[in-house]
């Protein structure tokens, strides 16, 4: 337990600079000019599933690089095929980043809004080209056990992100943002080969490209990605069924969702970590043992950032709305609101489980099941129960995913040979 916890400590503060570093771009975005933040909101409506999805591939790269721990030399072979996977993914990943103004025109999107986009998709296209050039460097490296190595990428993105965002946006407005990205996003992607570089003892080099190998990687890679989008489209209804309420609920619906992507991180750092230890396991005795102590650590760290809301929940809520109302109708809705994400946060070791079993595509399945009744019943649940009843069925949602994965897990685990 301890040794996952010190794994998983790093990505979770490296999470925790992305985070910052979004958050300086809205702030400043905000005090520049309301057409430019409206328009990065445009963007961020399909770059922020983008990435994810990129992101999420690269992590079915674990479970291929985790039993070369012990001789990092061994892993090339397999990094020379994620580069391929990888710029395959991105490579779909910007041109839907470069479709945004077309779907902006073609959702109605006002006309100075689609105009205030300028060059930002182009330049965002080209972080996530310049991202997936990086191979899915800090997947390998927390199967590697150089969970520490992520950190610093991160650190150098987020703070080049935030400094030229800050220098640049009263200029040059979303174009100072996209340079601002882009530049970020290259000096964090040398940051991260060096590290790989260093971690493989060695040069990576390129190869011609294994087709074979490479699709073995996408069989486990692309249902990662799959489930990313499912996640984040289903949401993107719920948030659709919130602003049917009223508008202290849409308000408060929107808090609600930060406070969950906070609790979060912690768990998703910790499922992270926990994938070379289930893949290395030597039978099925410690890959469920690896399994159950990362889902317990994650259920303990969403229980104790639930246990600093319940004291500290007026002096968080002011952070984000001055508005009584709101804050009232957020602390109403804080239990529902921690049964979910305490349900997401076990439900997400056991799929990230199933994916160090190279099980991903069962994952997909279950998510496509238990997302699929929620995007279902949302309006229905909004317009009949309001913001609570909408909660519940999100909590009732993750609980159910959980019980799938958990189940799947369990059955697919009995496969795992056992090792001399």
């Amino acid at each position: 337990m301890i040794a996952l916890l010190r794994a998983a400590v790093p990505l979770f503060f490296a999470m925790v600079m992305g985070m910052i570093g979004s958050m300086v771009v809205t702030s400043v975005l905000g005090q520049h000019d309301t057409v430019t933040l409206a328009a990065f909101a445009v963007m961020t409506a399909v770059l922020n599933p983008a990435s994810a999805a990129v992101q999420g591939a690269l992590r079915g790269l674990g479970p291929f690089v985790a039993p070369h721990q012990d001789d990092p030399a061994a892993a090339v072979a397999v990094v020379r095929d994620a580069r391929w996977l990888s710029l395959s993914v991105g490579t779909i990943g910007a041109l839907a980043v470069l479709c945004v103004p077309l779907l902006a025109v073609v959702t109605g999107v006002p006309g100075e809004v689609v105009r205030e986009l300028g060059l930002l998709p182009h330049l965002l296209a080209v972080y996530l080209l310049v991202f997936a050039s990086t191979g899915g460097a800090s997947t390998i490296l927390i199967a590697l056990g150089r969970s520490r190595n992520v950190f610093w990428p991160t650190l150098t993105f987020g703070g080049v992100l935030s400094v030229l965002t800050i220098t640049l946006v009263p200029r040059l407005g979303l174009t100072g943002v996209g340079l601002a990205w882009v530049v970020g996003g290259a000096a964090a992607a040398v940051v991260a080969s060096l590290n790989l570089r260093r971690a493989l003892g060695g040069p990576i080099g390129q190869s011609r490209p294994r087709v074979r190998e490479i699709l073995n990687l996408a069989k486990v890679s692309v249902p990662l990605a799959g489930t990313v989008l499912i996640k984040f489209g289903v949401l993107g209804v719920v948030t659709f069924a919130a602003s049917t309420t009223s508008i202290r609920d849409t308000a408060a619906h929107a808090v609600l969702t930060t406070l969950t992507g906070v609790m979060m991180m912690a768990s998703l750092s910790i499922a992270q970590v926990s994938v070379p230890e289930i893949a290395r396991a030597r039978d099925v005795s410690g890959a469920r043992r690896a399994n159950r102590t990362a889902a317990l650590l994650a259920v303990i760290a969403s229980a104790v950032a639930a246990g600093v809301l319940f004291v500290f929940g007026e002096q968080v809520l002011a952070v984000f709305t001055d508005d009584a109302a709101v804050r009232e109708r957020v602390l109403g809705l804080l239990p529902l609101m921690m049964l979910a994400s305490m349900g997401d946060a076990a439900q997400a070791v056991q799929g990230t489980g199933l994916t160090a079993l190279k099980r991903s595509g069962v994952s997909l399945v279950y998510f496509a099941i238990a997302y699929g009744l929620l995007v279902v019943a949302a309006v229905p649940v909004a317009r009949i129960w309001g913001l609570t009843g909408l909660w519940a069925a999100v909590a009732a949602a993750n609980w159910l995913l959980l019980a799938l994965q958990g189940t799947g897990f369990h059955r697919h685990s009995a496969k795992v040979p056992v090792t001399a």
